[in-house]
């Protein structure tokens, strides 16, 4: 009996340093959790957190039996998201035994390799590219890879703050979309395309019509370099931006002029742009006012509705032309649109993009009109192929939301996002640590401009903007590919008179 006693107290002196051995550890992973910056999702789910990196390790066993496969998720599938992390750690984005990428996907570009490339110390650098010869202050962009439109509002204070010292580092530009300028796109000191949108935030009056006087304290900014006026973007085309009331800060409403706390919709268009005539006189105007580069960015439903505009140009003269149009495709995503807009409205990138540059390239504009793609492109194939499609620039927003730690968990209207990107809760932006994200911002970009690059040394060209249509072929439904010029061939640029 007592040996029966003695044993139960002993098992239950174990069962007491265990419990407390336990309480111990929780405590000690909750705090290291709570005070580490490299994990957002444990910053701000201590310990229940780890089991999401635990899940994912072995989900990629899993998935090959019970789940999607790496190639198989939307809008963006697992292998793209994790190349980019790879690339955001700056670690190497090698890999072994074989590609996972079925080759024969109708759509699949497979780029033309050089028999003879350059030899390794010849390497295709990218060199700066002027946008604006005619505005008083032209611009040099030194990068072909940049960040597209996300406004303050549509992400969080550490977000826009990550991004602008990512891209300083990088030395690529940040679009500030358009939510108007704030503090913390300055923050980085990098180069800022000021993106005026159909509500104008940032440069309206009472009324909501463009200020001049607004637009010049902006242009005065010595870290803004152009001016892009949104007259749609991919997910949305026809409806303007939406940003819900739960995500309208005392602070984001006084830098977009509006009331905190309440939506803030946009108009579905500029007011006063009513016809191409407007359009440029629009332009001329901003440039006239800023004197520095301006464009537009737009999506594109039909190009014969676009073959008005260019020859609209030629007979004002190119003088009078936007420095830039950036082309969103159909694909491109927001953070918060219709569902029916977002599906099935406006036409996808690898349609839209050729055509527009075919329209600019065949009224003999090339050298005038700078073009830039976006939608959907975050991998080094997907900017190559606009670059040989005949991009000048590439810009991406979801690529870089990945960067910062995006999981696509597809909460960015709820103010619930769970890695503090596209939140204004305080408590889930503790988990992005700008000190951690800005230089994931900067591996991520620097990878794949380096990429981009090797693609270009591999076909066999001295720069990316060398690449042309012949040097990517392009998968058909026969599982053969074609080359993309026989598909779309490139239009020559008119005969000088």
């Amino acid at each position: 009996m007592d040996y029966a006693m003695h044993a139960l107290q002993i098992l239950a002196l174990v069962f007491v340093l265990v419990l407390g051995l336990a309480v111990i550890v929780l405590f000690t992973l909750y705090a290291l959790d709570r005070t580490q910056t490299g994990d957002a999702i444990r910053r701000n789910y201590p310990v229940i957190g780890r089991f999401r990196r635990l899940f994912t390790t072995l989900g990629e066993f899993f998935r090959q039996y019970f789940f999607a496969m790496d190639r198989e998720e939307m809008p963006f599938n697992r292998a793209q998201r994790d190349w980019v992390a790879h690339a955001s750690d700056g670690s190497g984005n090698t890999i072994a035994f074989g590609s996972t990428r079925n080759l024969g996907v109708t759509g699949t570009p497979i780029f033309v390799n050089a028999a003879f490339p350059p030899l390794d110390d010849q390497f295709a650098a990218t060199a700066p590219m002027q946008i604006g010869p005619t505005a008083a202050i032209p611009y040099s962009a030194k990068s072909i890879f940049n960040i597209s439109g996300m406004s303050y509002g549509a992400i969080s204070r550490p977000a826009v703050e990550a991004l602008s010292r990512g891209a300083a580092k990088a030395g690529i530009w940040l679009n500030t979309g358009e939510g108007g300028l704030s503090p913390w796109h300055e923050t980085g000191g990098c180069d800022l395309v000021f993106q005026i949108g159909t509500a104008k935030y940032g440069v309206r009056d009472a009324m909501g019509n463009l200020d001049d006087d607004a637009l010049r304290r902006v242009s005065d900014n010595p870290h803004v370099r152009m001016f892009e006026l949104k007259l749609a973007q991919g997910a949305k085309p026809g409806k303007g931006g939406i940003l819900p009331g739960e995500k309208v800060t005392p602070e984001i409403a006084g830098i977009r002029g509006i009331s905190a706390g309440q939506d803030s919709m946009s108009p579905n268009r500029h007011r006063e742009i009513d016809d191409f005539d407007d359009l440029l006189d629009m332009i001329g105007h901003i440039r006239a006012v800023t004197g520095k580069p301006v464009g537009f960015k737009t999506v594109i439903g039909s190009s014969d509705a676009w073959k008005p505009f260019f020859e609209l140009v030629q007979a004002r003269g190119a003088e009078c032309a936007p420095d830039f149009i950036t082309v969103d495709g159909g694909e491109g995503g927001t953070g918060a649109a219709p569902m029916p807009l977002m599906d099935l409205v406006g036409m996808p990138l690898r349609e839209a993009l050729p055509r527009m540059v075919d329209l600019r390239d065949g009224h003999g504009l090339k050298e005038r009109i700078r073009v830039i793609a976006s939608g959907k492109l975050v991998n080094p194939s997907d900017v190559a192929w606009a670059i040989c499609a005949g991009a000048d620039f590439v810009t991406s927003a979801r690529g870089f939301m990945f960067s910062l730690g995006c999981i696509q968990a597809l909460k960015c209207n709820r103010n619930t996002c769970p890695t503090g990107v596209t939140t204004h809760n305080p408590r889930l932006q503790a988990g992005l640590v700008v000190e951690d994200k800005y230089l994931k911002v900067a591996h991520y970009a620097r990878s794949v401009i380096n990429e981009v690059e090797m693609i270009a040394h591999s076909v066999g060209v001295a720069e990316p903007r060398q690449m042309r249509r012949r040097h990517v072929r392009i998968v058909q439904g026969d599982g053969t590919s074609v080359p993309f010029n026989q598909i779309r061939p490139s239009v020559q640029p008119p005969l000088p008179r």
